[in-house]
C-alpha cells in the first residue's frame, strides 16, 4: 500500500512544517473572508468558483475530441477516434484529457497558481479534472503528480501537479502517491524549445522511487499535471512507470496547448 499521507515530493521537514501551516493559514482565510473568483479575486457565488465573466472567458475541452490524446477535434467525428498524430505513433501513455485550452483566457489563472502561491486553488482544479477525466479516474488504482526537481521545488515551495493531484484523488475517490516518480535532474525550462527538443529535454528525467516499485507493479496510474504542450514530460513520466511495471498509465491536465489538429 502506498503511504497516501507522504509529504509533497522529498524535502526536509522544516518545509513540510513550512508548507502545512502556511496552507491552514489560507484554509482559515478563505472561512473568514467571503469567497473570491479563483481568476480574477472579485466576489464569486461560493469558494471555488469563478465570476461569470471569468468562466464565460474560458475555452473548456468537450467531445468530440482524440480518444487518445484528447486533442479536441473542429468537427464531428464517431467516437474512438484518433487524431492523426496519434494514429502515427502511440504515445507512451494510454489515454490523456483535458480540462481548459491553454490560452489567453486561462493562462494568468493557472500561471497564478503555479508561481502566484495560490495552492488551495488545487483542490478546486483538481474537482474539475476529476470531472473531465471521469473514465480514467473510474479506472485508476493510483493517482500520482508528475514530480519537480528538489532544487525547483526548494524555490517554488510546493509541486502545483501533486497539489492538482491531491484535487483529483480527493474528488475521484482514488488513492493518492505523491512520490511515485522523481526527477532525476535538474532540466531546463521546456519553453521555447521545439517537440524533438523537448523530448531530449526529459528523457531520462525521471525514476521511480525505491520504495513505491511494489505500488507500481500491476497498477493502473494516473499522472496529473498542470499544462500539456508537446506532451514530452508526461510521456517520459509514463515510460519510466511502463519499464517499472505499471500495465498502465493514464495522464489527466488541467490545460493544453491546441495548435491546428495536431497537439503541440
Amino acid at each position: 500500500m502506498t503511504d497516501s499521507g507522504s509529504a509533497t515530493q522529498s524535502g526536509s521537514e522544516p518545509a513540510r512544517t513550512f508548507g502545512f501551516l502556511r496552507t491552514a493559514g489560507l484554509w482559515a482565510v478563505d472561512r473568514l473572508l467571503p469567497p473570491r473568483c479563483l481568476a480574477c479575486r472579485t466576489i464569486a457565488p461560493r469558494d471555488g468558483a469563478l465570476c461569470g465573466t471569468c468562466w464565460g472567458g474560458l475555452s473548456f475541452i468537450e467531445r468530440p475530441f482524440c480518444a487518445c490524446c484528447g486533442l479536441p477535434f473542429e468537427f464531428d467525428v464517431a467516437d474512438g477516434a484518433v487524431c492523426g498524430a496519434c494514429a502515427a505513433r502511440q504515445p507512451a501513455y494510454d489515454a490523456a484529457r483535458t480540462v481548459l485550452r491553454y490560452d489567453d483566457a486561462s493562462r494568468p489563472l493557472i500561471l497564478s497558481f503555479k508561481n502566484g502561491d495560490r495552492m488551495q486553488a488545487g483542490r478546486h482544479f483538481g474537482g474539475w479534472m476529476a470531472r473531465a477525466g471521469a473514465e480514467l479516474v473510474q479506472r485508476a488504482d493510483l493517482v500520482a503528480p508528475v514530480p519537480l526537481h528538489w532544487r525547483r521545488l526548494a524555490v517554488r515551495r510546493y509541486n502545483q501537479s501533486a497539489e492538482l493531484a491531491r484535487g483529483v484523488a480527493a474528488a475521484g475517490g482514488v488513492e493518492l502517491c505523491v512520490d511515485l516518480l522523481r526527477r532525476t535532474r535538474a532540466t531546463s525550462s521546456q519553453g521555447g524549445l521545439n517537440r524533438r527538443a523537448r523530448r531530449l529535454n526529459v528523457r531520462g528525467a525521471f525514476a521511480v522511487s525505491p520504495r513505491r516499485r511494489r505500488a507500481i507493479r500491476g497498477a493502473r496510474i494516473l499522472l496529473a499535471d498542470d499544462v500539456l504542450t508537446t506532451g514530452a514530460t508526461v510521456e517520459a513520466a509514463a515510460r519510466t512507470l511502463k519499464r517499472a511495471g505499471a500495465v498502465q498509465v493514464d495522464v489527466l491536465v488541467l490545460a493544453r496547448v491546441v495548435r491546428g489538429a495536431s497537439p503541440e
